[in-house]
């Protein structure tokens, strides 16, 4: 008997012992392996290049691929999958891509060698807004951020194609990137005889209702009959002719202190690397101030290298100076889309051009 209940505690010792370390292994979570990363960055590379922006390129079927994906199917008369139901934790299940010709695209990740000209926009930018407004030029602060807005990407995403790489490029270094076609911060920079370049501020000039068209340039290439459907809920804008939808790309817009006007506008003026007028007050209430900065342009400007003027004072599409906020932060009351994303737009519209914003 004795035996037989020291057999008892011996076994209820070693299941007490065993039961708390199975407790203590957590179930694995599932991370995505190389050929999901693949799927993923084949998706949104494919959409990227259709015009259909899905953001930031980071190999995760995220929210923003999601909207482009069914933006897309819309702009081909097909019914959109339904998007999946946002939870705590990121979700990344993989839409339905039948009929989608995804192997058009070649490569999903291409070699790239860095060149003198990529890291001749970048330099040191201090922090603080005055000191910012000294300078001549807003450069990227380092070669990877350089890069990543090159390739439409997302930094960390880049630096997972190229482990080890980004800390120390160099011109002549090779790196991984996604096979879109890249935004060239150099074109954006030549302004070509009779192109409009604004002496004041961006955000400064007056109205002008009934302001006549583009110079040739600008209208030459432009769709005829185009409108901009922004939609302040979804965080998009369209690109329509008549009514066919072309284009879409994610924005950020106005915050529940300085809105984005809702209702009927017009482009009135196309303005290339801007320099804006850095009203704190402005920015954060509504209200001008006399206490402001003149910012110089370049790709970190708070409105980026391009400026698209509504016929309403002080409110723009433009640029951004953090891509990693379109979609998701509030701006101050105009509407914001990544650097390659605004000067796409800005290729397929013209002064006169309708605006609707709701």
């Amino acid at each position: 008997m004795k035996a037989l209940f020291r057999v008892a505690i011996i076994t209820i010792l070693i299941s007490s012992s065993i039961l708390p370390v199975a407790a203590r292994k957590k179930p694995r979570t599932q991370t995505p392996n190389k050929a999901n990363i693949e799927a993923a960055t084949r998706l949104q590379v494919f959409l990227d290049r259709a015009n259909f922006s899905p953001g930031k390129l980071d190999g995760t079927y995220n929210e923003l691929t999601w909207k482009a994906l069914a933006l897309y199917r819309q702009s081909r008369g097909e019914q959109p999958q339904p998007p999946p139901v946002q939870k705590k934790t990121k979700s990344n299940l993989a839409p339905n891509i039948t009929g989608l010709d995804l192997d058009s695209i070649g490569p999903v990740l291409v070699p790239y060698t860095v060149t003198d000209a990529d890291l001749a926009s970048v330099g040191p930018v201090p922090s603080s807004v005055p000191a910012q407004a000294k300078l001549k030029f807003l450069p990227y602060r380092d070669a990877a951020e350089a890069i990543a807005e090159k390739f439409h990407s997302d930094i960390h995403f880049l630096e997972k194609l190229n482990p080890g790489k980004l800390k120390t490029i160099k011109a002549g270094d090779q790196l991984m990137v996604p096979n879109v076609e890249p935004f060239e911060l150099a074109s954006v920079k030549d302004i070509k005889p009779g192109s409009e370049v604004a002496l004041q501020a961006a955000n400064e000039i007056e109205d002008q209702p009934g302001a006549k068209a583009g110079t040739p340039e600008e209208d030459r290439g432009a769709t005829a009959n185009v409108v901009i459907k922004i939609d302040t809920k979804a965080n998009t804008l369209e690109v329509h002719e008549g009514e066919k939808l072309f284009a879409a790309y994610p924005v950020t817009v106005g915050s529940a202190q300085t809105t984005s006007p809702i209702g009927e506008w017009k482009v009135r003026r196309i303005t290339k690397m801007p320099t804006f007028r850095y009203d704190k007050e402005m920015l954060q209430h509504g209200r001008r101030s006399g206490n402001f900065h003149l910012l110089p342009p370049g790709p970190r400007n708070p409105v980026g290298v391009m400026w698209i003027a509504l016929n309403k004072k002080g409110i723009g599409i433009h640029g951004t100076n953090d891509p990693g906020s379109i979609g998701r932060a509030a701006s101050h009351g105009c509407i914001r889309l990544a650097n390659w994303d605004i000067v796409r737009l800005a290729t397929k519209i013209k002064p006169g051009d309708s605006v609707s914003i709701h």
